[in-house]
């Protein structure tokens, strides 16, 4: 059986794989990955033998800081992050879900003080089982991850 790879290999730059099905357009979102001028590969609901189906993102060209490797932690909690060297893995990039984010999340909460002032959005993020939520530190109001957008 010839085994085919579904989205193309990159010699320098980032893999985001094992992405939970469905989020790695929130993860574009949150990296602000549109607004690069670097090549940026996505695949979605790839076939994975570990969890059925998957997310994958490649960038070209750039290296995820260790913060913006924690931030996709809350979108995808099982996601493994690989630098690229010469199309082979350099280096795994460690991560662990933040307790705190600054500025990434914008409250849906049309009362919190941060929906009339210009103040930075400040989430405190606990994870229950498979479920991660994010508590506003302003209105005190806990979101499920999907009901928030990234500012």
């Amino acid at each position: 059986m010839n085994k085919t790879l579904s989205v193309a290999a990159i010699e320098y730059g980032t893999v985001i794989d094992h992405i939970t099905a469905g989020q790695a357009l929130r993860i574009v979102q949150l990296l602000s990955l549109q607004a690069s001028k670097d090549k940026i590969t996505i695949g979605m609901h790839l076939l994975s033998k570990r969890f059925g189906l998957k997310d994958i993102i490649k960038i070209e060209n750039r290296i995820l800081t260790e913060n913006e490797a924690n931030e996709i932690v809350v979108f995808a909690p099982l996601a493994t992050i690989n630098v690229i060297h010469d199309f082979k893995v350099n280096k795994k990039i460690s991560t662990h879900l933040p307790v705190i984010m600054k500025k990434i999340f914008i409250c849906k909460n049309p009362k919190c003080i941060t929906q009339v002032e210009k103040i930075e959005s400040l989430f405190s993020i606990i994870q229950e089982g498979k479920q991660i939520k994010l508590t506003c530190h302003f209105c005190e109001k806990i979101f499920n991850r999907d009901e928030i957008k990234a500012s």
